[in-house]
């Protein structure tokens, strides 16, 4: 899809975002064409940039399809920049500590007096309440929401494998994005939105608030739960490799015992409901277990293809970029990060009129948009040149 035609192109958003939540929320306006100019700190750039362990996937990942344009926003000039960028946005998100915003004159407030319509979303450990000056983070949020308790087995609270919280919180703001978008349309007003982590997390709890509500004792964590489903669970293969197997339906148990060459256990009448193979589950579970010890992975596929059950290998990160099915539906975009590193990395996972939301720009260098987005603004060459010189700013241009 191009540039032009992609649904949110003419929108100009600015990204105040660092790590994650931030940063993902702008990624998914950027992919839907918004001109995302993400604003970094001068000299050294998004923080993010420099992180190692499993903090060297964020930058990479969460900010493509974006320009960057590194100021100091401490200093008068910086802020100069800012307000003028303000001026003509439709859209500021930043994830920045509590009070941060306001400390450096760009609280919404003052930002809506330049711009009324301004949409400025604020990204937060906690909406306003006794806990909404504490910092947080999503492991903070997994821990409090219960969602760690969830994950892990008794006594040993596990966070998810994935920025999940972050992520979710990062999501909720853009569904307010637009919604305010929407209402902007109408009443040329902007909005001052607020998402929040740990009421993110506890969105993703509801389910088992609803559980809670309606059976006594203790919620059970996950890997402990009594599962609504007989057949529900990983299983070891002759090759080494895992399976998860889920067997929802009679219908579908029906058809994966006649495919598995075993039809003496679909006509069990101590098998023939989901109900009572749950109560069988002792005597059913050695014989699955058994059976799927028997087979490559190539042959448990293929006899759950056949089957028309739910089934999935248990992959690792690094399976993904072989997947068939992703390589063959544009699921993944082929990315170069800052550091000249290739990887193919996920698109948006949604189809827009039967396209697939590519790829316009790799990650951005530090700074490397600088130059353009102030001259968009109206800086002359020589006001560039000379906010360089100062530390103001850092462009991919070397001033003369």
């Amino acid at each position: 899809m191009s540039e032009a035609c992609a649904p949110l192109a003419g929108l100009r958003v600015l990204d105040f975002g660092h790590t994650v939540m931030g940063p993902s929320a702008t990624l998914v306006l950027a992919d839907l064409g918004a001109d995302v100019i993400k604003i970094e700190p001068a000299p050294g750039g998004d923080p993010t940039r420099q992180l190692k362990g499993f903090g060297i996937g964020y930058f990479g990942y969460f900010n493509r399809n974006k320009r960057s344009l590194a100021v100091d926003l401490k200093t008068a000039a910086g802020l100069r920049i800012a307000r003028r960028l303000v001026a003509g946005s439709d859209v500021l998100v930043e994830n920045f500590a509590p009070g941060t915003m306001e400390r450096l004159q760009l609280s919404y407030p003052a930002l809506s007096q330049l711009n009324p319509g301004l949409i400025y979303a604020s990204l937060k450990g906690f909406l306003p309440g006794p806990y909404q000056e504490r910092l947080a983070l999503d492991e903070v949020v997994q821990m409090m929401s219960g969602l760690a308790y969830m994950t892990g087995p008794s006594g040993r609270p596990l966070r998810a494998g994935s920025s999940v919280v972050d992520i979710t919180g990062g999501l909720f703001a853009v569904i307010a994005i637009l919604v305010a978008l929407r209402e902007r349309e109408r009443d040329g007003r902007g909005r001052h939105l607020t998402s929040a982590l740990f009421e993110s997390a506890v969105f993703l709890m509801g389910q088992h608030l609803s559980y809670a509500a309606q059976v006594p004792g203790a919620i059970p964590p996950m890997p402990e739960r009594v599962s609504a489903w007989a057949v529900y669970d990983v299983f070891t293969l002759k090759d080494g490799h895992q399976i998860f197997i889920g067997i929802t339906t009679d219908s579908q148990w029906g058809r994966f015992c006649e495919a598995a060459g075993r039809p003496e256990l679909g006509i069990d009448p101590q098998l023939a409901t989901n109900n009572l193979r749950v109560q069988a589950r002792a005597r059913l579970m050695p014989i699955l277990r058994e059976l799927f010890a028997a087979l490559t992975l190539a042959e448990a596929t293929a006899l759950s293809d056949r089957s028309r059950i739910s089934f999935a290998p248990v992959a690792r990160p690094e399976d993904l970029p072989k997947d068939p099915h992703l390589n063959a539906s544009g699921g993944l975009l082929a990315t170069r990060l800052p550091n000249a590193i290739q990887a193919r990395l996920p698109a948006l996972p949604l189809e827009y009129d039967g396209q697939r939301l590519g790829l316009r720009r790799d990650p951005p260098e530090i700074g490397q948009h600088t130059q353009e987005i102030l001259g968009e603004i109206g800086f002359s060459q020589a006001e560039i040149d000379e906010l360089a010189r100062s530390g103001a700013i850092v462009s991919s241009r070397k001033p003369v």
